[in-house]
Formats: C-alpha cells, sequence, structure tokens
C-alpha cells in the first residue's frame, strides 16, 4: 500500500508541474504579441516549456514519480544551457535556472540525481564559458568571465550540498518515523490491541497492523465500511453514539460489541456458521491539526466474557447445591425422624414390662411397625447410595437378555396392595409377543418399581395407572400414566434433579426425598436410554422411558452420564389427544390386563 507521504510527493508534484506549463504557455501569446516569429533558438526554449504538463501526465497515469522528476531536471539544465548560448553571457538569468537544477532534484530524494545534477550544471557552465571565451573580442576582459564562471560553479555546489543535506535530513527524519512506527507496531501486538482511526461517519481509515489476532481480521476486512458491516445489528446504533460522543465531547467513550469473526471452513470445505467475538473498543478525539478523526483501540474479550458465564454458572450451580442441601436435610430429616420415632418408641414399649401389651396380637402390632420402618429407612438410605454411585460413575450395570412382561407383573404386584388401598386400577398394555431385552435386570426392576409408586402415590382414589410397552425399531418404550394431581409447567424442567419435589414445603401432602425420578434418570442414563415426561397440573402424568433393545454398547462412556429428559407441558387438549391415541393402541393386537 502506497504511503501517505507519496501520495502527498505526487499530489505536489503534478501540482507544481501544471502550474509551470499554465505559465509558460500564458508566456507564448505574449511572446509572439511582442517579437513575432520565434527563432530556431526562442522555438528549442519554447518547446521545452511543455515538458512539465507532460512529467505531470505520465505520474498520473503511472506513478513513476523518480522517471518524471529525472526527466524534469534535464530539461531545466537544458533550458539553461539553451538560455545562456542564446545571451552569450554567463551573468544571464540562464545563471540562476542552473543554480535551481541541483535543487529541481532534491525533491526526488535521490542522491544520485542530486550528483549528476550538479555534475551537468558544472558541465553546462563550463560549456557556456568556452563558448564565451572563443567569441572574446580585443574588448573584453577575461579576468571577469573567469571569475563569474568559478562563483558560478561554487554556487552549484553549493545548491547541491544544500539539496544533499536536505535529503539526509528527510531520510533521518523517514527512519525515525519508521523505528517508531516499528516500535508502536510491537506494542499493540505485545499487549494485544488493534488500533484503528475512524472518520465522524464510523468508517476505518487507518489500521495499525495487517492482522487482528482475536476474530481472525486482516486490515482488508475492516477498513472503509468493513468494521461496521462486521459489527452485529443490535450493536450497530451503540458504536455510532460512541463514535458520534467521541467526536463530540473529545472524552473516552467506552464500548463492548458483537464482532463476525472470519469465516471457518468445515472438514468438507462448506462455510460454517458465522460466529461473532466480543470486542471491547474505547474511543477519543484525535485532535491533529487537520484530522478531527476518532481514535479507537480494539481489544478482544470473549475469553473474558466466556469467564465471567462460566463464574456465573458456576454461581449458580454452587447456590443449586446449596439449595438442593438444604432440601435434603429437610427431607431425609423429615422422611428418617418418623419411621426413627416409630421404631424407638414402639421398641421402648415392647422393651418395658409395665408398658409392653399383654395381647400377643399388639405385641405382633407393634413389631410389624418397627419392620416397616426399618424397611422403609432402607430404602431412603439406598436410594441416596443409589444416587451418589450413579453421579460418581461407579454403579455397574450387568447386562443379560430377560422377558420384560413377567417383570412388570411382578413389579405391578409389588405396589399393588397400596393402590387397592385407595381404589387405584392399574392396567398392563403388554405386546402379546415380545423380543427380549437385554439390560441390568436388577436396574430394570428399580426404575419400574419407582415410575409405578410414583403413580400410585399421586394418583387420588378411583384413579388410573398405565404401564404400556411398545416396540419401536431398535428400541422399546415404555409408559407408565396416570390420571394424577400433575405437574405445573414451570416444574417440569427440574424434574430428575436430586431431591427436588414439585411441591416443596414442609406440609406437603406426599411423602418422599424427590430421588425417585432421579435414581430412574441415572439408571436410564447407565442404559443409555432417554426420557420423556408429559404432564399438566390436574391433567395427570406420562413418563416414558426408551431403552435400546440391547443395552450391552458402550457401557464404560455411559458411566456417570444421566438421562436426557424431554418435557412436554400437558392441557385439556393434550390429554384428550392422549387418551384418543391410548384407545387405538388399546384396540389393536396388545394383552391388555386390568388390575383391580
Amino acid at each position: 500500500m502506497t504511503q501517505p507521504i507519496d501520495h502527498i510527493g505526487h499530489r505536489l508534484f503534478i501540482a507544481s508541474r501544471l502550474l509551470l506549463g499554465a505559465v509558460g504557455l500564458a508566456f507564448v501569446p505574449i511572446y509572439l504579441a511582442l517579437y513575432g516569429a520565434p527563432s530556431l533558438w526562442d522555438t528549442a526554449l519554447l518547446a521545452l516549456l511543455l515538458v512539465p504538463p507532460v512529467t505531470a501526465m505520465i505520474v498520473s497515469t503511472t506513478g513513476r514519480l523518480l522517471l518524471c522528476q529525472s526527466i524534469s531536471a534535464a530539461a531545466m539544465l537544458a533550458f539553461a544551457t539553451l538560455l545562456g548560448l542564446k545571451s552569450g553571457s554567463l551573468h544571464s538569468v540562464a545563471a540562476v535556472w542552473l543554480i535551481l537544477v541541483p535543487l529541481e532534484a532534491m525533491f526526488s530524494m535521490h542522491a544520485r540525481l542530486i550528483i549528476m545534477a550538479c555534475i551537468g550544471a558544472i558541465g553546462a557552465l563550463a560549456g557556456l564559458h568556452f563558448a564565451r571565451v572563443t567569441q572574446w573580442t580585443a574588448a573584453a576582459s577575461p579576468s571577469q568571465d573567469h571569475v563569474a564562471a568559478l562563483l558560478l560553479v561554487v554556487a552549484v555546489i553549493y545548491a547541491g550540498a544544500v539539496a544533499l543535506a536536505g535529503l539526509k535530513l528527510h531520510r533521518a527524519r523517514r527512519d525515525s518515523e519508521r523505528n517508531n512506527e516499528i516500535q508502536y507496531q510491537a506494542l499493540t501486538q505485545a499487549i494485544g490491541d488493534f488500533v484503528i482511526r475512524l472518520d465522524r461517519s464510523g468508517a476505518v481509515t487507518f489500521v495499525s497492523s495487517e492482522r487482528f489476532e482475536g476474530p481472525g481480521l486482516t486490515a482488508r476486512d475492516v477498513i472503509g465500511r468493513g468494521l461496521f458491516e462486521r459489527i452485529h445489528v443490535a450493536d450497530r446504533p451503540a458504536f455510532l453514539k460512541a463514535v458520534s460522543d467521541a467526536a463530540a465531547f473529545g472524552a473516552i467513550a467506552p464500548i463492548e460489541v458483537r464482532l463476525r469473526a472470519a469465516a471457518v471452513v468445515d472438514d468438507r470445505g462448506q462455510p460454517t456458521d458465522p460466529s461473532f467475538a466480543w470486542i471491547e473498543m474505547r474511543l477519543r478525539r484525535l485532535d491533529l491539526k487537520r484530522d478531527h478523526g476518532v481514535i479507537a483501540v480494539l481489544r478482544d474479550v470473549s475469553l473474558a466474557k466466556l469467564h465471567a458465564v462460566q463464574l456465573d454458572e458456576a454461581l449458580q450451580k454452587a447456590e443449586r447445591a446449596s439449595h438442593w442441601k438444604d432440601r435434603f436435610l429437610a427431607n431425609v430429616s423429615h422422611e428418617l425422624r418418623t419411621p426413627l420415632n416409630a421404631i424407638i418408641g414402639f421398641s421402648e414399649i415392647l422393651g418395658t414390662e409395665e408398658l409392653a401389651p399383654q395381647d400377643p396380637a399388639k405385641r405382633q402390632e407393634y413389631a410389624n411397625i418397627i419392620h416397616s420402618s426399618g424397611e422403609h429407612l432402607l430404602a431412603v438410605v439406598n436410594s441416596i447410595l443409589d444416587i451418589s454411585k450413579i453421579q460418581a460413575g461407579s454403579f455397574d450395570i450387568v447386562s443379560e437378555p430377560f422377558d420384560l412382561a413377567p417383570l412388570i407383573d411382578q413389579c405391578t404386584k409389588m405396589v399393588m396392595l397400596k393402590a387397592q388401598q385407595a381404589n387405584i386400577s392399574i392396567v398392563q398394555d403388554v405386546p402379546q409377543r415380545l423380543d427380549e431385552l437385554v439390560a441390568d435386570k436388577r436396574a430394570i426392576k428399580q426404575v419400574l418399581i419407582n415410575l409405578l409408586s410414583n403413580a400410585v402415590k399421586f394418583t387420588p382414589n378411583n384413579g388410573t395407572v398405565t404401564i404400556a410397552v411398545r416396540p419401536q425399531g431398535n428400541a422399546l418404550t415404555i409408559a407408565v400414566a396416570d390420571t394424577g394431581i400433575g405437574i405445573l409447567a414451570k416444574d417440569l424442567a427440574r424434574l430428575g434433579d436430586p431431591f427436588f419435589q414439585a411441591r416443596d414445603s414442609y406440609d406437603r401432602p406426599y411423602e418422599g426425598t424427590g430421588l425417585g425420578l432421579s435414581v430412574v434418570r441415572g439408571l436410564v442414563g447407565l442404559h443409555g436410554g432417554e426420557m420423556t415426561i408429559e404432564s399438566g397440573l390436574g391433567e395427570g402424568t406420562r413418563v416414558t422411558v426408551k431403552l435400546p433393545i440391547d443395552c450391552r454398547q458402550e457401557p464404560e462412556a455411559r458411566k456417570g452420564k444421566l438421562a436426557t429428559i424431554a418435557t412436554i407441558a400437558r392441557g385439556p387438549l393434550t390429554r384428550e389427544a392422549g387418551q384418543t391415541a391410548a384407545r387405538a393402541h388399546s384396540s389393536s393386537n396388545q394383552q391388555v390386563k386390568k388390575i383391580a
């Protein structure tokens, strides 16, 4: 890219040569009016006046400034020589033009051209002096011409020395500027910032380096309107306002915008979706003599933004963990305290002769209460241990082929007593011919028991619980649906979290630690399955578990991985659709068994 100083040099050369040519052309009609037809010498001099506009045209079309400066210096030397030959005297105006030749060459900023111009001017002076000597008359004064020639040579040498000194000073200044620019670029690259200059409209007019490493952009990507077009549409008004404020008030205007990063291609060579990097910009007015634009320092803060998001997520996770801990202590203390009080109380009664009942049936009833309380405690502890082992990745499953229908029937009988106490019907909807499931039978049994127990627990009297099995390609779906109280839409997303209960209060009407569904989620995840929960307040709940027919693939990769849960908020229309679908399934060739 051509430097700004070169642009200025081109413009000055073209302007000065056009001006000189215009003056020369304006002199032609004046000469013709005063002296008539020009002589051969005058024609040559007038022709040399056309050289400056010709060189200006060459520079404007080709940009070859050095060549045109050489032509211009040679033309000036020829003009001075012809003028001296025509006048026949070293005291004419030609001497002034010969002294200007080295100064003309100085603008080329090339020492060789300056030296050549000095040699040419001295040679022209020597030629003019020799021509003058050969034409002396007796009345002439040779000593005066020798002195004049010597003084003119000294003047040319002095002009050449001045030109060379000016060139050296210019080069020293340019070297200093280049060193400062290199140090500046090294500094900006070391601190990772990208410095740009903008005009008042937000267009980029200068960049500090060829590449902005953060978003992977080059100078060509941001120059002009490129930066504005890469800023996220939602951030553009704020960017323009920051540029306007910085230009108007002179204070630093900080802003953060999203900048579209360089395009990235995938393995197939196709461009990926555009990505945006967070960029911090600090804008300030640039108070220069002829430049009142805005200077901006850009810094990629995407990592800082990511760390802030991760820190916020970690904080929220810690707060949720603290909340779960408090909820766990509250729930577990409630679940443990009740059976422990029963165990302590009734065992104390049976262990004290004065308090022990004499009726054997009463003593047996107290012993049964102690036994059931102990089983309840064992179930709570086992649930806590299971969820801990699942989350730690230490829960091992042993897959084996087995028939699912007998296992469903066995699990149904285990919850039947509680269902009969509330007059709840349990319906089994299982195909007559069903492929064997290859999975951990103990774990699948626990999944079925937890789902059926939850369905029975949250279903009011005279309700219905349905368990249905459907083959689905290389997978199997087990759906447990109830006509119970349902779940609020806002609570669906948190189902499966440890210790979460839809109604979280000390006066909740249903017992439980909130671990049942968490254990189900963990066990289904260990088998590579998925879960779907469909519910609505007062609309019942349907939990669907999808398992591969053969769960023996990649067991190590699934350790500690929870199953994904898709949730569907249910309303009256979805409930009617679900009932219609259930009737359609029931009317097909399935084995439907209703257990009262």
